[in-house]
Formats: C-alpha cells, structure tokens, sequence
C-alpha cells in the first residue's frame, strides 16, 4: 500500500504581484480562472483514474491567492478531490488567502466547500512596510480578516509575517510580532526576507535602489522572536513555524497540535501529489514539476493527452521529473528533517528508511557539526535524536549542506 500521500494545489492568479515575490504568480489574468479550474479538475481525475491505494491527510490551496476563486469552484475541486481519492474525514485542508480578497459569503462558502484551515499573508502590521511590499492591505484589514474568519467558523488560524526587511528596525518587527499575538492566531511563520534573483527587489538591491537587509539585525530579530513566542505560549517546531498546543501533551520531541500537518509532510519527507500549473510533487520515488505557464498547462491537459499513460504520478503537464536514488532520498530527508528542531532525526526512523544509522552514514559530519555546536544529541524514550541547536538554527544553510551527496 503506497504511504499516506498530501496534495498541493497551486492557484497562480494575483490581482498584483508583489516586487519581492518569487511565486509562479500571474496577474491580471482572472479571466482565465475559469479554464485552468476545468484543466485542474482533469488533472485530478487523470491520477485518480490510476485508482491508487492510499489515504490523503492533507490538502493545500497555494499561490498565488488561491481566495480569488469562487466557492462554487471550490466546491467543484473539493468533490473531484473526494471523488479520485481517499481523503480523510478528518483531513487538514489549508488556503492561503490575502486578507483583502475575503468576504463573509466567501468565507462562508470556502469553509461549507471543506476547507478548515486558513493562512493569511499579512507579512507586516507596519503601513510603510506594507506599503514597500507593494501588499494591498493595511492592519484594520487583517484585523477584519481575522475576525471575519472567525465568525465563519474557521478555529485554525496561521499568520504569515517576513522580517529582515530593508530598513526595518527590531522595534518596528517587534510592534509586528505584538500586533499579531493579539489576534491569537493558532499558528504563526516568520520567514526572513530574501532577496530572490530576477524579482523587482532583487533588481533594484542590484542597482543599489534598495538598501540591503542587515544579516546581524535579521539574526537579532529571529532570536527575539524565538524568546517572546516561547514567552507567550508558541512552541517552535520549525525553524520558521509556531503552533499553539491545545493539548499541553507534546513531548519535547513532538509536535504542538495545531502545527501545520500538511507542511509536516514535506518536512518528514513523505509523498505529496503538486497539481495545477507550476506544482511540485514527490510521490512513487520521483520528483517533478508541472509547466509552469497557465495557458501552457491548460493546452496540455486537454482532452487529447488524457488518454496517454505514463509512469505515477507523470502527468501530460510534467515538464521534468527525476527518479530519486537512495543518496538523493537520504540528502532531502537530512534537509528536510533537521528543519524540525524539536523532532529532529529519529535515528531510529532513519534506520528504518534506510537500512543504517545515522553515524553509519555521516560519522564523520555529524561529529564535527555536535563539536562547533550547530548539531546536538539528545535521548528520548524510543531512539537518539539529532537536531539543531539554537545556533544551528541560525545557521541552518551551514548544516544542511553537510549532508548534501
């Protein structure tokens, strides 16, 4: 039986994309959303004809703003989701949503459709901020947002910010982060800014019309928020992620009960479906990508390609797939896993998944990353777990490539 496996759907529609975005993002084509909903729900039907046996956790709206879409367009996906697959009753089903492209109706629909988990992009509370971001809301609209959500029935809430901004103070982050908490969100991720080639920010830093972000201020942002969320009741469990814990049951190597059980997936490295244009997925040993064009990727799922047969889960809007070799597996669990910090890697899991130990695989790396204190050991119940320290954390790229084969 194949592995609980998640779906990703990626919505590439924007009313604007935003100057530091490196999405596969279109704007101002709304008029196609139509079309690539019909291409979308052929896409499902055309790996859901493979009747595979396995069950699906998770599903997750990304963009893009996936909000743009209709409830009744939801309605459609959400049925030919549950129609080609097993999903479970009680499966988590994420959108990724603008605070102002929400409405009660939409709300309303978006969670009658099955959707019970939203994650709003709020990336600032700051109006210059925002306003550098090019973000089409201010603060009251993530305030109205929030409460809208609520009043909809939605009880799992993720807000995401970006820090290291150019220009960007700690107190003015750290005004950000207080705002935030008085939402009480369930969830929030911070990510820092980066500065992404070919994006109109990594433009103007080029031509220095935009200040570069302060690596040490970045760094002093991430370790007070890491202090102030712990303070207020968070739990980190992701380098970039905390979740509350309604439970107060989580061991000190588990997760927070309204840790985001879809991006868990990736971070366990465990198979996950990429449909719509530009997705990524990695299910049956391979990893691919779809075209990444919205017209290319309705052309190619017309009804002339649903008869060819291809190998699970190639589909006529693949554009490159690779076949993991057990060196590949290994480097992309290594990276993905380590991302856990409080979780880690399970020594006993790895062996499980791949015959050895850890100290087997990477005596030599592992090692050196304990004696420079970016790596530690620790003992649980059930196995020896290696995972990031505090500083690991904020040199996480420099651990990561350790383990790349």
């Amino acid at each position: 039986m194949t592995p609980d496996t998640s779906i990703y759907i990626h919505i590439p529609f924007c009313t604007h994309r935003c100057a530091y975005c490196d999405f596969n993002t279109y704007a101002g084509q709304e008029a196609m959303i139509p079309a690539y909903v019909d291409a979308l729900l052929k896409e499902i039907e055309y790996i859901g004809s493979r009747q595979l046996d396995f069950n699906v956790p998770t599903i997750f709206f990304g963009g893009g703003t996936p909000s743009l879409l209709s409830g009744p367009q939801f309605d459609s996906i959400m049925s030919a989701l549950s129609s080609a697959f097993a999903v479970s009753a009680d499966a988590e089903v994420t959108i990724e949503a603008n605070p102002g492209t929400i409405s009660p109706n939409k709300l309303d629909a978006i969670r009658k459709a099955g959707i019970n988990r939203i994650s709003f992009g709020v990336q600032s509370t700051v109006t210059e901020e925002l306003h550098m971001l090019e973000r089409t809301h201010d603060f009251f609209t993530v305030i109205e947002a929030v409460s809208t959500a609520r009043k909809a029935g939605f009880d799992n809430l993720n807000l995401d910010l970006i820090y290291g901004l150019p220009e960007q103070t700690l107190s003015s982050w750290q005004t950000t982060v207080k705002r935030i908490l008085e939402l009480q969100p369930e969830h929030i991720s911070a990510y820092a800014l980066t500065l992404e080639h070919g994006t109109p920010f990594g433009k103007w830093a080029d031509r220095g019309l935009l200040p570069l972000p302060d690596p040490d201020l970045a760094a002093d942002m991430y370790e007070w928020t890491m202090d102030f969320l712990a303070k207020s009741g968070y739990a980190q469990y992701e380098i970039s992620n905390w979740a509350k814990d309604d439970t107060q049951q989580a061991s000190e190597y588990g997760q927070p009960s309204f840790a985001c059980k879809h991006n868990l997936q990736y971070w366990h490295s465990l198979p996950y479906l990429g449909l719509g244009a530009g997705a990524h997925g990695y299910a049956n040993n391979y990893r691919y990508s779809n075209a990444l064009r919205i017209k290319t990727y309705i052309e190619r799922m017309s009804s002339d390609n649903r008869s060819v047969t291809s190998t699970f889960p190639i589909t006529p809007v693949t554009v490159n797939h690779h076949k993991q070799s057990q060196q590949d597996d290994i480097s992309d669990y290594m990276i993905n896993n380590l991302r856990l910090v409080k979780a880690g890697v399970a020594d006993s899991d790895f062996r499980s998944r791949f015959g050895g130990g850890l100290l087997d695989v990477f005596p030599k790396e592992v090692d050196e990353l304990i004696r420079t204190g970016l790596l530690e050991k620790k003992t649980s119940d059930f196995s020896e777990v290696f995972r990031l320290t505090r500083r690991g954390r904020l040199l996480g790229n420099r651990v990561f490539l350790k383990f790349i084969q």
